[in-house]
């Protein structure tokens, strides 16, 4: 392969490293809006149809094999762990991307010829034996 193509994908891989420096908070999981029954008889989420009461938001994510959930409160935050899932969603991308590219110079760098490596070792004069 020429190595125009070599330079072409360090170029793609200098810019991904640039996008994955712009990276800002981040957090993995899911958010789920939960609406729920409160058991009360006479309230009105017992009535047929009724959605419950809500929504609550949940933040799900496992953790060594386990599922942790944390309660989002209503409002501005639920905006913003929503970016922060998008966030861990175009980090994970670009990280996908950059294994590729790095993946594809290193089968190139090794199809190419290597240039001979000069001799580092220093001309030592012989010492006379001093026979």
């Amino acid at each position: 392969m020429p190595a125009s193509d070599l330079d072409a994908l360090r170029q793609q891989r200098e810019q991904l490293k640039t996008q994955l420096a712009t990276i800002g908070d981040m957090r993995p999981g899911s958010l789920v809006a939960r609406y729920r029954k409160c058991g009360k008889a006479s309230c009105r989420c017992a009535k047929k149809g009724a959605p419950g009461h809500g929504p609550s938001y949940s933040l799900t994510h496992a953790v060594k094999g386990k599922t942790i959930t944390n309660v989002i409160p209503v409002g501005p935050a639920v905006e913003h762990a929503h970016q922060q899932i998008d966030e861990f969603h175009r980090f994970r991308q670009l990280v996908q991307q950059l294994v590729a590219v790095s993946e594809q110079i290193c089968d190139l760098q090794l199809r190419q010829p290597r240039e001979p490596e000069q001799d580092n070792k220093k001309n030592r004069a012989r010492r006379p034996t001093g026979r």
